[in-house]
């Protein structure tokens, strides 16, 4: 019994660290595009930790806001969460379209700081 559960114990904990970091956005490097079907441009590269030291966010929550009464709200944070669970890759009625999302929230974000990439080619490179 000891043996078996060794043995368990062993599978577990290679498992954890071979996956963990999947779900990590430490070694983030692109942004997840697979909503999109049939994307027309290569994904946006985007190194996570990287940027947010550099852009001094420390709070999740600027990116990853919830959701309050169908608007934005930064009080709440989904971080964990696929942006494609909330907005719909086609409109619907009172949700932002995924691709209107990415781009009103990292370009907006650089146009406001004026810093930043704002050009397709900028993100979406070959």
């Amino acid at each position: 019994m000891l043996k078996k559960s060794l043995i368990l114990l062993v599978v577990v904990a290679a498992a954890l660290s071979f996956f963990g970091p999947a779900f990590s956005q430490e070694d983030m490097t692109v942004v997840n595009r697979d909503a999109f079907t049939a994307p027309r441009r290569p994904a946006a590269l985007f190194a996570h930790d990287q940027h947010n030291e550099k852009a001094q966010i420390e709070d999740c929550a600027t990116c990853h806001h919830g959701e309050k009464d169908g608007k934005m709200d930064t009080e709440s944070t989904t971080e964990g969460t696929p942006c494609a669970d909330c907005h719909p890759v086609a409109a619907a009625p009172g949700k932002t379209p995924l691709m209107r999302a990415f781009h009103k929230q990292c370009v907006g974000c650089h146009m406001e700081k004026k810093a930043g990439p704002v050009a397709c080619g900028q993100c979406h490179v070959d």
